[in-house]
């Protein structure tokens, strides 16, 4: 349970205003409704005994019958209230997680935040966000306003009627409410949890078989693939069944709880009435009271019948993640420190290297003006060493310099314009070809144009009617082959002093290959290259060659 409450804690803490309006509201409204009932319970049985008695014409029934359209009213008007500012506090809420998610994502290194950018993970991370908000407004509130209900009731039925009445409507509610409750939620937790995963495996398989479809027509497995999706979509409706079935029973006991209750509070204002400790009117107030106390625990059926799908979205929400990687002095260091830090990279000695690396046996020195191939089987760690020394993941020790320094030891904003990596899957959004280039700076059309030129797409994108041509999600509008160059391109762009490539040349021909590689030797001619590579390694641009082994 710690998880929800972190999150509760988090929730709470990101409109505490906003949500301490919605749960006096909340409380409002329950405690009118409470009011609002006994009030009419006492004013019938008492017009009832008055005309009884005969004495009906002189029984005051317009203050009572006043307040009662009072709490009627106010009771609505507080509802609205309610809704209204405990959906507004948990939207706000919710958009406090978002960003608070969000900034603990941007400090994973590479490897995770591509695995994040998966289809399956970023439906997951929406989910369990979503999710979330029946913590504040199915499990917090309710709860709080209900348990804060049951002692001002506790105290105004002591008052009013007396305190055998109050004790037994306090004890017959709370104990008992709370073990229906408890099992609910202990029965709940399993089959809310596999309802949850189920629906979401189901929601991505549709989307891959959606997309997929010709591929599996063509193979023919579409049939196969169907069949796995019923078989899901069967376990999620057996789990949501289950789950239906211990939250109508947990329904029914409340209901056995509110009836139980009420007729205890019936019996105690009958024997009160007998021994003359209280008029018959006010001895019918217990049950009323008592029956309305029941919007109390009812409503909460569902926040605990869902407590296992909340408690996993915590969870995963709520995972150790590794903390942002700290470049230069560390983030809670004051402005004096922080101007300490070197204002420009260090020019180093002459003849000194961009990059130099070494791991055992191995070692590779570049410098400016030198390229070379990275080859070595899949699995191999080419990919994670680019990373490393794009600082975008940690190194061992003393394995990596760049200019003579780690490159965690780098200020980012200064680490950025020496190094620049363009990895396999390209980075392209929405948009013109120019937005497109100019995302990591401005630059003039001829620069534009050049860098199209070196990489052999000046054409293409002429053709297609130039730089203001626009491309849907990731680029689609232009082939694999020709995103991977506009990629490279925006490269060019940035001119960097090191620049990383992770398999330049993969869905692109021999020659096109040939023109590309050679094409950003010219465009980069004091650029130091190392590109990680399965084919092309023997190309003149490259003056050395490394081969790493699994």
């Amino acid at each position: 349970m710690t998880p929800l409450l972190r999150v509760a804690r988090l929730l709470m803490s990101a409109s505490p205003r906003a949500m301490a309006r919605g749960a006096a509201l909340t409380l409002v409204v329950l405690l009118m409704g409470a009011a609002l009932l006994g009030l009419s319970g006492w004013f019938i049985t008492a017009t009832g005994l008055a005309g009884l008695a005969g004495i009906g014409i002189a029984f005051d029934v317009f203050r009572p019958s006043a307040g009662v359209r009072l709490l009627a009213l106010g009771r609505t008007a507080a509802r609205y209230g309610e809704r209204v500012l405990t959906h507004d506090a948990t939207l706000r809420a919710l958009a406090a997680l978002r960003v608070d998610l969000l900034r603990r994502q941007a400090g994973l290194d590479a490897r995770a935040l591509a695995r994040l950018r998966g289809e399956a993970n970023l439906t997951r991370i929406v989910a369990d966000v979503d999710a979330l908000d029946g913590i504040v407004l199915r499990l917090l509130l309710p709860v709080l306003a209900g348990l804060a209900t049951h002692a001002v009731v506790f105290l105004a039925l002591g008052l009013l009627v007396d305190w055998l009445v109050a004790w037994l409507v306090l004890l017959g509610y709370l104990p008992l409410a709370a073990l229906v409750l408890r099992r609910l939620a202990r029965r709940g937790i399993a089959p809310s949890a596999a309802a949850e995963d189920r629906a979401q495996t189901l929601r991505r398989g549709l989307i891959d078989m959606l997309r997929d479809r010709e591929a599996l027509i063509l193979t023919g497995t579409l049939g196969a693939r169907e069949t796995a999706l019923l078989d899901v979509e069967r376990q999620a409706r057996a789990a949501a069944r289950e789950l239906d079935r211990s939250e109508r029973e947990a329904g029914a006991l409340l209901s056995l709880v509110v009836a139980l209750v009420a007729a205890l509070a019936l019996l105690a204002g009958g024997w009160l009435m007998q021994r003359g400790d209280v008029d018959a009117a006010s001895a019918a107030i217990g049950l009323f009271v008592a029956l309305a106390l029941a919007e109390t625990v009812l409503p909460l059926r569902r926040g605990f019948a869902e407590l296992g799908r909340m408690l996993g979205a915590a969870e995963r929400i709520l995972q150790d993640d590794p903390g942002p990687r700290t470049r230069g002095p560390a983030p809670d260091q004051d402005r004096d420190q922080n101007q300490d830090r070197d204002p420009a990279p260090p020019v180093p000695a002459a003849g000194a290297p961009l990059l130099d690396w070494r791991r055992g046996p191995l070692s590779l020195m570049l410098h400016a003006g030198e390229a070379a191939a990275l080859e070595g089987p899949s699995g191999a760690g080419k990919t994670t060493l680019l990373l490393r020394i794009a600082g975008m993941t940690d190194a061992p020790a003393d394995e990596i310099r760049v200019l003579g320094r780690p490159p965690l030891d780098w200020p980012e904003d200064l680490f950025r314009d020496i190094v620049t990596m363009v990895p396999q899957r390209s980075a392209l959004i929405a948009g013109s070809v120019r937005d497109n280039l100019t995302l990591a700076g401005p630059a003039t059309d001829s620069q534009i144009w050049a860098a199209l030129e070196a990489m052999d797409l000046a054409a293409a994108i002429d053709e297609r009617g130039g730089l203001g041509v626009r491309l849907g999600e990731r680029g689609a509008g232009l082939s694999g082959g020709q995103a991977r160059r506009l990629s490279l391109a925006r490269a060019i762009l940035r001119r960097p002093r090191l620049l990383l490539l992770d398999e330049p040349t993969e869905g692109l021909d021999e020659a096109t290959a040939e023109r590309v590689l050679a094409g950003l030797r010219r465009a980069l001619p004091e650029t130091a290259l190392l590109a990680a590579l399965h084919r092309g390694g023997e190309h003149p641009v490259f003056g050395q060659r490394l081969r790493l082994a699994r």
